[in-house]
């Protein structure tokens, strides 16, 4: 399967809930962390759902 870097660039602050959720469950906390997740189907939709805070990139 394919995976995927993912980094938070912008802040969760003054968000929904729910997206700050999204966050936590890939886990993302801090700004400017990074993460290499598996490309599933489940990953890919809570990525699209918070994509205007991160950058993605294909590995």
């Amino acid at each position: 399967m394919k995976k995927v870097k993912i980094t938070l660039v912008k802040s969760p602050i003054d968000r929904p809930q729910r997206q700050k959720l999204t966050l936590q469950a890939l886990g993302l906390n801090k700004t400017n962390s990074s993460k290499e997740v598996e490309a599933s189907p489940q990953v890919l939709g809570m990525i699209r759902k918070v994509e205007h805070m991160l950058k993605v990139e294909e590995i």
